[in-house]
This record gives C-alpha cells, structure tokens and sequence, in this order.
C-alpha cells in the first residue's frame, strides 16, 4: 500500500463495502459516500469488479481525489484508499 515501512497505517475515515458490485456502482456509491468524508479525509472503497482499479483510477482523475494506495486483499477483494480534496 501507499505505507512505508515503520510509518503506520493510513487510517480512514469511512469505509464502503463495495464487494459484490459490478461498474459503475463502485465509483457511483463511492461518490456518495465521499460526501460524508471531510476534507482531506480518506475513503476506504473494498471492491470485487475486476474493472475497478481502471474505474477508480479515471474516476480520480475527474474528481480531484487522491489514490493513496490500491491493494489486492484475500478473495479477490480490491482495496483502495482516497484521499478527498481539501
């Protein structure tokens, strides 16, 4: 993840349990859901679609939110952390 070593975890401020979801209500739910994020706060998006990263990555490039990390967790789980414009 976006984490170097000995630095601690990037804590969010809200997750979305996006699994089982497929394009585009990942990006569409977590648009929502960055509403109740406060500025430069972070957004933990848990996805399945094997479209995500893809998604996620065009959708902020047109929202002005920051990727802090995009991992691979068990059972096909896409993680992603973002950051909301401050």
């Amino acid at each position: 993840m976006a984490e170097a070593e000995g630095e601690a975890p990037i804590r969010p401020d809200r997750t979305l349990d996006a699994t089982g979801l497929l394009c585009p209500l990942p990006v569409l739910k977590a648009r929502r859901a960055l509403r109740d994020v406060p500025a430069g706060g972070v957004l933990e998006v848990l996805a399945t679609d094997p479209g995500a990263p893809k998604d996620f990555e065009h959708f902020c490039a047109t929202t002005g939110c920051t990727m802090m990390g995009q991992r691979e967790e068990a059972e096909g789980v896409i993680r992603f952390l973002l950051r909301k414009p401050a």
